[in-house]
């Protein structure tokens, strides 16, 4: 039976009851036009994934924002399940920063789920003049009842990472969430567990670094983060700043989902490490690296070793399996965590990738594989790019995945995604052994898109899921 409360409020009150609720029937994800060629604007995609409907793998809504080249990136909530016990809370209103203009744009999809509508827009002066931020990253709802979203910079395109506040019910924009003078250096991610009064927040690199592409320059020049921060949570600030061995670019952060839990995860893209971070008996916060994806020597690629490029990781509910993304190398890992400290790989799938057979690049030497995967092909589409954002179903048989990273650094590394546009694809996983495997039926193509093909981002479901709820 499916446990979701209608007169507690949004949300469940615990990550193991989510893991009972309905399985999700649509899906809200961004699409990107900007640095396409295609002069239109972002806009917010409405899939159909019940197989039971018409509609299934369908765009069954687009809701375009109002202008171009904004560069959605990571949605959230107004509320979820740290609101769990508030009943006059509904989880209604998902919160969209935008990665390059700063703007927000509020969307409206408690009144009509299945075609959601703008509610409200934030512009880009009002954070600039109240926060001093810029370039906008990840939303959270707060149990106060505010929103709070990460900042990669200042105004100019600086490294500057802070946290904006806005009012969870009226959306006006209240200032910084950290104390005044305290944003860290740089900033993307963020996930905070208040049993342990912290907060832990990644770092990418200034935005005017990431705004055109990726150079290789730019990392011998120490431009890239490789460093976590930890806040303490009442007194918004930063009471350590733990640097990660062998972990540049720390990206997606992730506490296990059991709120007395005192530990997660956090993926370094360019260094393909999983690093834990954990904290200590005297209260202090450490970090050590247990998952190494090894780079292949490589041919007719920028550079002459290529890294796998983990760029998004997820928990499952019941914090038993660890998936990431190889965005590069184009493989999708599971891996049982249950001892955390000791990671064991139960499943990998390659879903496209830059090492495929009949490609430009030709692997060299791999510490890993026997030979080069073959491209694929899904329902007579050849999918371009290698998997990103992914995003589990509740029950944890279900992941699905899409193939766009950031829009610059799509058209940079995989040219083909610009062309044909991004694919969302539906993993089955074996939850009991560990497992996964491609459901051959399933296929959203956003290279057939209206105004032609679009780059398809982060997925959410309407009633929170594995990366937007946290418990408190």
């Amino acid at each position: 039976m499916a446990t979701k409360c209608g007169s507690c409020g949004p949300g469940y009150p615990s990550p193991l009851e989510a893991m009972k609720g309905p399985r999700e029937e649509i899906v809200y994800l961004p699409c990107i036009y900007r640095n396409t060629g295609i002069e239109a604007p972002d806009y917010l995609a409405t899939v159909d994934i019940d197989p039971k409907s018409p509609q299934y793998c369908q765009v069954i809504h687009r809701l375009p924002m109002p202008h171009l080249k904004d560069e959605l990136h990571h949605s959230g909530w107004n509320t979820c399940s740290s609101c769990y016990g508030d009943r006059s809370k509904a989880r209604s209103k998902l919160v969209l920063p935008s990665l390059i203009s700063s703007r927000v744009y509020v969307v409206d999809v408690g009144t009509e789920p299945r075609a959601p509508r703008l509610h409200k827009v934030i512009e880009p002066e009002d954070i600039h003049a109240k926060c001093g931020l810029g370039y906008l990253h990840t939303s959270h709802c707060l149990a106060s009842g505010e929103v709070m979203i990460s900042a990669l910079g200042d105004p100019k395109g600086n490294g500057k990472g802070g946290f904006v506040l806005l009012d969870g019910e009226t959306f006006e924009v209240k200032g910084t969430w950290e104390k005044p003078g305290g944003a860290a250096p740089l900033g993307y991610d963020f996930w905070y567990q208040p049993r342990h009064n912290v907060m832990i927040s990644s770092e990418w690199t200034a935005p005017n670094v990431l705004r055109d592409g990726f150079n290789p320059a730019d990392v011998k020049a120490g431009l890239y983060g490789s460093h976590l921060y930890v806040w303490d949570w009442q007194r918004h600030e930063i009471v350590q700043t733990l640097t990660l061995q062998d972990g540049l670019i720390p990206l997606e952060t992730r506490f296990l989902h059991n709120p007395a839990a005192a530990q997660g995860f956090v993926g370094c893209a360019l260094s393909s490490s999983i690093q834990r971070f954990f904290k200590n008996e005297g209260g202090t916060w450490s970090a050590e690296k247990v998952i190494q994806v090894p780079p292949k020597k490589v041919k007719g690629w920028m550079l002459p070793e290529m890294p796998g490029l983990i760029t998004d990781i997820l928990l499952s509910l019941d914090d038993r399996f660890l998936y990431f993304s190889n965005w590069l190398h184009g493989d999708l890992r599971q891996y049982d965590v249950s001892d955390p400290q000791r990671p064991r790989l139960t499943g990998q799938l390659f879903l496209g990738g830059s090492i495929v057979k009949g490609g430009p690049v030709q692997v060299l030497e791999d510490q890993e594989l026997k030979g080069q995967p073959e491209p694929l092909v899904v329902k007579g589409k050849r999918v371009a790019g290698g998997p990103q954002m992914i995003q589990l179903s509740l029950d944890g048989k279900r992941l699905y995945v899409t193939t766009s990273l950031y829009s610059a650094w799509d058209k940079q590394f995989y040219p083909d995604l610009i062309r044909e546009g991004s694919v969302m694809l539906q993993v089955d996983v074996d939850t009991v052994k560990g497992g996964l495997k491609l459901n051959p039926d399933f296929l959203v193509d956003f290279g057939k898109e209206p105004l032609g093909p679009a780059l398809a981002h982060e997925l959410r479901y309407p009633g929170g899921d594995c990366s937007s709820d946290i418990w408190l």
